[in-house]
């Protein structure tokens, strides 16, 4: 629809790439979705998870790599079906 949702923002180093970084505070902890929505033909889900880190509000490097690999292959996927 084009819209963004309220609690949707730009998730830090991915800046110019559309990746965008949901968070819901729960009963059972925090937890996180990122999504890209640089792409026309779709909406990828590139990682959800449970902040489970007790330093700060920083995401953890390991979650980043699995969002920088996942963004590499809606990437590819992207490239593939445009041809």
């Amino acid at each position: 629809m084009g819209d963004k949702h309220d609690a949707a923002k730009v998730l830090k180093g991915f800046e110019g790439a559309g990746v965008l970084e949901v968070v819901q505070n729960g009963v059972g902890g925090t937890y996180r979705a990122v999504y890209t929505v640089k792409f026309a033909e779709a909406v990828f889900v590139l990682h959800c998870f449970q902040k489970k880190s007790k330093r700060g509000i920083a995401t953890p490097k390991e979650h980043l790599d699995i969002v920088h690999t996942r963004l590499k292959i809606a990437q590819a996927y992207i490239k593939e079906l445009r041809k």
